[in-house]
């Protein structure tokens, strides 16, 4: 049998008396306990309620956002008379437990009041009207459903012989969100001492996690964070040295990226809000770049090898024929991430962009160029390998890092300025790149002294680079063209002003390829195939203190770069990190 009643808001004294349950004016008399006027409800609503078998359903529209705060309402409120006209009418003795009809009843009730926004008469009905009135109202104004329906599904387990317990469902929908958010509930019900029978408030009527000094309210989400993928669409998240590079990822430009909304729990002394209810997730465009997941992982292995013990590192890996960034590892991981905005001299790595200028300015590979045993400019300067060698020719200086011969023949040589210009016009350092994350430009000032010259020539003094240039420095000689480095291809590049002479390039190329199948590069780069060639650098830190080293190599169409603070000569820490590399990607 189905019993269905129908509520409208009473605009006036004659629609009260007409639809009103107590006759004329009601149960309290002229204008009832409201005062001088008839009671009205201040938001239009429309309630059905259906009772089937013991279950019973509220449904009606609510709306509005408001203030979200939920502490005073869950927390405050003091015992008082209670209300409800039906409960008021069932009274019986103190102590006489409500049966499951009276629980059913009063539940029936509460939810229909609840339900039609009338919080007023659905706090009556409690044991702790001041405290559920707030509660309510302030998850209507905190919630904004536009449809909330409280369905009663009879008896509930949690209730006691003396309180009686109620469940129910309930059931919000919100404009814009694909799903309703559902849950259960539980409400008490109890005898009051004058013996009406009440439901016992509790804020977790509203929702089970709902306690004191809690809010449940509707809150923008975090901006989404955009999860760029590797080249291939694989995830890059995982790679501890792309943490903090990921964040950095702009979406594309004219992207739209979306706040999304929830139900939000919060209060209480946790840390972090929980969300009970998603009502629009956010969505950032998704990204790919440049990396390859299978060599960046080989490359942060490499450098968390040579970084034992605490030495800062940093490995790049390019691809010379596209510029494309294939791998980025550093240590500390986590941190600054020293690959890409570190900045520190190169050592003997820099003897590559001398050498061209030397070959520019008309020395050839197979100029003899002394390489003595110490030299002065008029700093007093020497070699790694003790003893005279006269007969050196510039490509033998540049297979053994002969310091000697290349500041002789580059005080003899090149004027003041000349390696920071072919640095920047052939090798586009010092042309502030945008790669697709911030990352520092090369530091070449143009020398004041002999000293300060002598000490460029060979990557000492004020020079200023990190593995990101000197990838590309190697990846240029490769391919014989400046290739900005890119993490990401949406990105404009920049292009260097001139170009690396094709029998300049070629010549580089014979020169590293010396260098690693007989030179200072032959340990790391052996057992290597394909077009191989490479400079290792070794730079002073100081009186006391471990070199720092250098390598910059390629391999067929890959290039590489890294460097090991007090990681001693450029062919052990940092070559061996590069030859892993170019071992598991050079293969053409």
């Amino acid at each position: 049998m189905h019993e269905e009643q129908e509520y409208t808001d009473f605009a006036d004294h004659a629609k009260y008396e007409e639809y009103g349950e107590y006759g004329e004016y009601g149960e309290y008399g002229e204008y009832g306990e409201y005062g001088d006027e008839p009671p009205r409800r201040s938001i239009a609503r429309r309630v059905a309620l259906v009772a089937v078998g013991g279950v019973f359903a509220a449904l009606v529209g609510v709306g509005g956002y408001g203030a979200y705060n939920l502490t005073s309402a869950v927390s405050g409120g003091s015992s008082g008379d209670g209300g409800g006209d039906k409960a008021a009418a069932a009274t019986q003795s103190p102590q006489q437990p409500p049966d499951a009809a009276q629980a059913e009843a009063v539940a029936k009730d509460f939810l229909a009041a609840w339900g039609r926004g009338d919080f007023t008469v659905a706090a009556g009905l409690t044991d702790r009207p001041e405290a559920a009135r707030m509660a309510l109202s302030a998850f209507h104004d905190g919630v904004p459903a536009k449809s909330l329906a409280l369905t009663g599904t009879g008896p509930a387990s949690s209730g006691t012989p003396s309180e009686p317990a109620v469940g129910f469902k309930v059931r919000a929908e919100f404009d814009g969100a694909t799903e309703a958010w559902e849950y259960d509930s539980v409400l008490g019900v109890m005898r009051a001492a004058d013996g009406r029978t009440l439901v016992r408030w509790a804020p977790s009527v509203v929702h089970p996690k709902l306690g004191a000094g809690k809010t449940i309210a509707v809150r923008p989400l975090p901006n989404p964070v955009s999860k760029p993928t590797d080249r291939k669409g694989r995830p890059l998240d995982s790679f501890p040295s792309l943490r903090s590079v990921l964040p950095q990822i702009a979406p594309p430009d004219g992207a739209t990226v979306v706040t999304g909304q929830a139900v939000v729990l919060s209060g209480g002394g946790a840390q972090d809000p929980e969300q009970l209810f998603v009502l629009t997730p956010p969505s950032a465009p998704q990204v790919k770049l440049t990396l390859d997941a299978d060599l960046q992982q080989v490359a942060e292995e490499a450098v968390k090898q040579q970084s034992a013990g605490g030495k800062p590192a940093s490995l790049v890996a390019v691809q010379p024929s596209t510029g494309q960034i294939l791998a980025m590892a550093y240590a500390p991981q986590g941190g600054f991430n020293r690959a890409v905005g570190g900045g520190q001299p190169p050592g003997s790595t820099m003897k590559v962009i001398t050498s061209a200028a030397l070959l520019e300015a008309g020395v050839g590979p197979g100029t003899v160029v002394p390489c003595k045993e110490t030299t002065h400019s008029p700093r007093t300067w020497h070699n790694d390998e003790p003893g005279d060698f006269p007969a050196y020719t510039l490509t033998d200086d540049f297979t053994h890092s002969c310091n000697t011969g290349f500041i002789d023949k580059g005080l003899e040589k090149l004027q003041p300025g000349t390696l920071a210009t072919v640095a920047r016009e052939q090798f586009g350092l010092g042309l502030q790149w945008r790669i697709g994350i911030p990352s520092r430009d090369a530091t070449i000032p143009v020398p004041g002294n002999k000293d300060e010259a002598a000490a460029e020539f060979i990557g000492q003094g004020q020079i200023q680079v990190n593995s990101l240039l000197m990838a590309s420095v190697a990846a240029t000689v490769q391919s014989g063209t400046f290739r900005q480095p890119v993490l990401r291809e949406d990105v404009k590049r920049v292009t260097a002003p001139g170009k690396l002479p094709t029998d300049v390039a070629r010549d580089l190329r014979s020169m590293m390829a010396e260098t690693a199948a007989q030179g200072t590069a032959r340990a790391p780069m052996s057992g290597l195939s394909g077009q191989i060639g490479a400079k290792t650098g070794t730079v002073e830190a100081g009186s006391g203190q471990a070199t720092n080293s250098w390598f910059i190599a390629y391999r067929n169409d890959l290039a590489v770069a890294a460097e090991v603070e007090g990681g001693g000569h450029g062919n052990s820490a940092a070559g061996v990190a590069a030859a892993q590399v170019l071992k598991a990607g050079g293969k053409g």
